[in-house]
């Protein structure tokens, strides 16, 4: 194994952007874009792993640990690190992640499906990275506009509930998103979260 990675070539990716899906139910599309390009990897990932990462990203915090908070802790608790995430495979339309962890001057390679792994990197504030041949092989060519109108147009197939939201005062938004985070209902929590963010421009 790091024989064959040695020789890969790899980018880095960012995370751009996540959006529902439209092509399949309950799922979501998060979307990475390669660093300073214009190629973007749409990756169809489910509900459990879309909050996970969302979660991470807005920065709340769960009243319970989610699995990859789980995981982080018994990483930090054997003083084993993830130092980064490659996505190193794309089959069948599915793509496939290797997380690359150091334990005591030892390097080792997990496989990992790449929704959790992307949620794990942001927990090690690590980076992702993904083979070249799969970002040639499955990756887009979009701008930041396209995507954005994108995401724009998905979010408005769900926004009966967050209109609901808009008639609401900070105060009560802000009692909302605490009530959400505490029953475990994040994808509430993230279009409240999205909402006070919007009255506080």
């Amino acid at each position: 194994m790091p024989h064959i990675l040695n020789h890969m070539e790899k980018l880095k990716l960012d995370i751009i952007g996540m959006s529902y899906s439209q092509s399949q139910s309950g799922a979501y599309a998060l979307i990475l874009g390669v660093k300073g390009g214009k190629k973007r990897l749409p990756i169809i990932i489910g509900r459990f792993e879309a909050q996970a990462i969302a979660i991470e990203l807005e920065n709340m915090k769960p009243a319970r640990p989610l699995t990859h908070d789980l995981f982080k802790r018994f990483a930090d608790e054997l003083n084993a690190t993830l130092t980064e995430v490659i996505i190193n495979k794309f089959e069948d339309g599915i793509f496939y992640s290797l997380l690359v962890c150091e334990h005591e001057g030892n390097t080792l390679y997990i496989d990992s499906r790449t929704s959790d792994a992307v949620a794990l990197s942001l927990r090690f504030n690590c980076p992702i990275y993904a083979n070249k041949t799969v970002v040639d092989e499955a990756g887009i060519e979009m701008d930041d506009e396209q995507i954005e109108n994108e995401i724009n147009d998905d979010l408005k197939e769900n926004s009966n509930q967050e209109s609901e939201y808009k008639k609401m005062s900070m105060a009560d938004l802000e009692e909302a998103l605490k009530k959400a985070i505490e029953e475990e209902n994040y994808e509430e929590a993230s279009k409240i979260r999205d909402e006070i963010k919007r009255m506080k421009k």
